[in-house]
């Protein structure tokens, strides 16, 4: 600091005792006070906003790590449920498969029980009846022999002694002779017959023996006659059932059991074709129904596009004609639409088409003008700076006439948008002060 230099009333020039302060090196101090307070609360704000950064960024990671741990947990717990489920599933299946063969194959046990035992049956039956059978035909024998000799003997000729054979041996070897036939693949009715003549002749005999011979009595004679002829139909009876059951001649009860089952599969044919004839009838009623109600909305499209598109229509209706349908399709219309209007999507004029392109153009003007007035985001990040006067004085003199040394990065850059919207502006403003053209 220095001394100030008063004038007296003399005009004497003396030195002041008081001291002066310098302007110019008070202003820089408190510039470069200032610069240090600003500078200083610059990096503050900075520490502070890289240390919010960092701590929402850490906040915001670990909210991360939390929905994925999340999820992680509620996917393991989802495939553990899925995979109990497929388990149980598969557990399920495998025990109603198990069930299903252990019942089909406690079905097929007993169906083979049943058929053994069947045919052991059989078999017991069938051995039951042939032992009965050449039972009855010896006991005949025994019976019808004796009264035959008794007939046929005669001391001059005792050669028909042998006769008895003859009668009662030609039935038994003619049944021997059928069962052959029977095995054989053969006919065995010859021999059925030869067995009941042989049967009768012998009958016959015995019955004569007893009415005329008093030794034999009619008694004898009669009952001879019934065990000659009872023996060998009994023998053939059997033989017969044989040869149908190789033959697979089905029997009375399988007959009846056949009939049955083929009028029960009848009844179900006939049920069924008459279940068929009435859904025939339906379905065919319902087609001429739909069909009925499509020719009525046809008739009214078509009464409609006639009355409101005459132009379309007359187009539409040559080309039905030509092509010789019935109806003016869909198709056909939509060639005609196209033919006459130009547009390939129905319903779709010139006039409409124009509307359309203008109301679009209104559309994305209006989405891509800029925001003006008090909602611009350049008036509220940083209003206009007001114009100074050229007379005015520079107020870079109280910093002894020399401006500040500018750096790059001294002040914050403006947003990308908050530029597009101040060149927006200007050039809205230039648009204003120049006025309409002349033209």
């Amino acid at each position: 600091m220095t001394p100030t230099a008063v004038k007296q009333a003399n005009g004497t020039p003396l030195v002041s005792p008081e001291p002066r302060f310098d302007p110019v090196a008070l202003a820089e101090a408190e510039a470069i006070r200032k610069r240090a307070e600003a500078e200083a609360e610059a990096i503050r704000i900075e520490a502070e906003g890289k240390a919010e950064a960092e701590r929402l960024r850490a906040a915001e990671e670990a909210e991360k790590q939390r929905i994925a741990n999340e999820r992680a947990a509620m996917r393991l717990e989802k495939d553990k449920v899925g995979h109990a489920a497929f388990v149980a599933k598969k557990n399920t299946e495998i025990a109603r498969s198990n069930a299903e063969t252990s019942e089909i194959a406690k079905a097929d046990a007993e169906k083979a029980a049943q058929e053994a035992r069947r045919v052991a049956e059989q078999k017991r039956t069938e051995r039951l009846w042939k032992l009965g059978a050449r039972g009855i035909y010896a006991i005949g024998l025994i019976i019808a022999a004796p009264v035959q000799f008794m007939h046929f003997w005669d001391p001059k000729r005792p050669f028909l002694v042998a006769a008895p054979g003859l009668l009662e041996g030609l039935a038994l070897a003619l049944a021997f002779g059928a069962a052959w036939a029977v095995a054989h693949r053969r006919d065995a009715t010859p021999y059925r017959i030869g067995i009941m003549t042989g049967a009768f002749i012998a009958a016959g005999v015995n019955l004569y023996g007893g009415m005329t011979d008093k030794a034999i009595g009619f008694n004898a004679g009669l009952i001879g006659a019934i065990a000659s002829i009872g023996g060998p139909v009994v023998l053939m009876t059997y033989e017969r059932g044989i040869a149908q059951k190789a033959d697979g001649v089905p029997s009375r009860r399988e007959k009846r059991a056949a009939a049955k089952e083929a009028a029960a599969q009848a009844a179900a044919a006939a049920e069924a074709d008459a279940a068929k004839a009435s859904a025939e009838r339906r379905a065919r009623a319902a087609a001429e129904a739909a069909e009925e109600q499509a020719e009525a909305e046809q008739a009214l499209r078509d009464e409609d596009r006639q009355a409101h598109h005459p132009e379309v229509w007359k187009v539409a209706d040559s080309i039905r004609s030509a092509r010789g349908c019935q109806y003016v399709t869909e198709q056909i219309w939509g060639e005609a639409w196209h033919r006459v209007t130009g547009f390939r999507q129905v319903g779709v004029t010139p006039d409409i088409d124009a509307q359309s392109r203008a109301a679009e153009a209104r559309a994305t003007t209006a989405a891509q003008a800029p925001v003006l007035g008090s909602l611009s985001l350049v008036n509220s990040q940083r209003p206009p700076r007001t114009k100074k006067d050229p007379a005015a004085p520079d107020g870079r003199r109280n910093n002894g006439g020399t401006p500040p040394v500018r750096r790059p990065g001294d002040s914050t850059p403006n947003h990308p948008v908050a530029r597009s919207q101040a060149r927006a502006e200007r050039v809205t403003a230039a648009s204003k002060n120049s006025g309409p053209s002349d033209s």
